[in-house]
């Protein structure tokens, strides 16, 4: 897969991820986040797998979006990609930087870790 190609894989996992159908779907989160994950939250909260499921189940629907993506290959199955992240909900408009490794496992990628910090 060419830089490219992987770039706009990857922009569009991180885009299925923001949509609430697919926040709420455990199987295909289940697919999505390796077993090992871990996320630093924006909150200040540290998540793991387990964790991060039961959260996105019980969400509060929101609009999500993403801008400002770049992918940085690190190795042949290793991928950084950062971006900015925009959440608009009754609580208001909120904006995050976001990073997340992602990794390529059993022939799929899959997300290891994810950090997001208020914009």
């Amino acid at each position: 897969m060419t830089d490219a190609a992987l770039a706009a894989h990857l922009q569009q996992l991180e885009e299925e991820l923001l949509r609430p159908d697919v926040r709420r779907n455990r199987a295909r989160l289940t697919e999505l986040l390796a077993d090992d994950f871990r996320e630093f939250g924006a909150s200040g909260r540290i998540f793991d797998k387990a964790s991060i499921l039961t959260e996105l189940s019980t969400e509060s629907p929101a609009q999500l979006s993403l801008s400002d993506f770049a992918c940085h290959k690190l190795a042949a199955d290793i991928a950084l990609v950062t971006y900015r992240s925009r959440r608009i909900d009754t609580a208001g408009t909120r904006d995050a930087l976001r990073s997340s490794l992602w990794i390529h496992r059993d022939g799929r990628w899959q997300i290891l870790f994810h950090q997001g910090a208020r914009a």
